[in-house]
């Protein structure tokens, strides 16, 4: 095997699995949403030389500011029933999102743009996949090649978001303990 790579792992199994055989990638969830990762596995991950694919890297679609707190998903929609996605928790959050769009706003970008170019402003090494169905999202995403975040916006994107509370956790407590997420 070449490279091969883990997904939604702890540092522990990373470490364990990497003194094996060496991981290229880990993909977990990232985002301005959800930030967790920064605790333990993006520095485990930059002292083994392990690339990340953060998923999920638009919340879900949140970060885009297509929808808030009225919007109605259809059903079979996976965000009817996490926490995050609540009515409350969307109303909650709504602060993130409009930071986005301020952002966004002033150079030009969509917010969607400005939370991909904000992820790949991390680390080099650091390649989010955002999933879509729509090629007009796509186009959007691909955008994101010519918004150029400076040292300034980044710092400024982090210091707003670190002002901000978030509510509703990743997942509910039943599809945690099922997939030990």
């Amino acid at each position: 095997m070449k490279h091969w790579g883990l997904s939604e792992v702890g540092v522990n199994t990373i470490r364990r699995a990497h003194a094996v055989q060496p991981i290229a990638a880990v993909q977990s969830e990232y985002s301005l949403w959800w930030r967790r990762p920064e605790e333990e596995l993006i520095p485990a991950l930059e002292e083994l030389g392990i690339g990340f694919i953060p998923f999920s890297p638009l919340g879900k679609g949140y970060l885009t500011g297509s929808f808030n707190a009225k919007t109605m998903f259809d059903q079979g929609d996976l965000r009817n029933i996490l926490p995050r996605f609540t009515p409350e928790a969307l109303e909650a959050n709504q602060v993130l999102v409009d930071l986005l769009k301020e952002k966004a706003d002033k150079i030009q970008a969509t917010p969607a743009q400005i939370a991909l170019a904000w992820l790949l402003a991390q680390k080099p090494w650091i390649v989010p996949i955002p999933g879509t169905r729509k090629s007009s999202r796509l186009k959007e995403n691909m955008g994101t090649a010519n918004v150029e975040l400076t040292n300034e916006d980044v710092q400024s994107i982090n210091d707003a978001a670190s002002k901000i509370t978030l509510m509703g956790s990743r997942y509910t407590e039943e599809l945690e303990r099922r997939t030990g997420l």
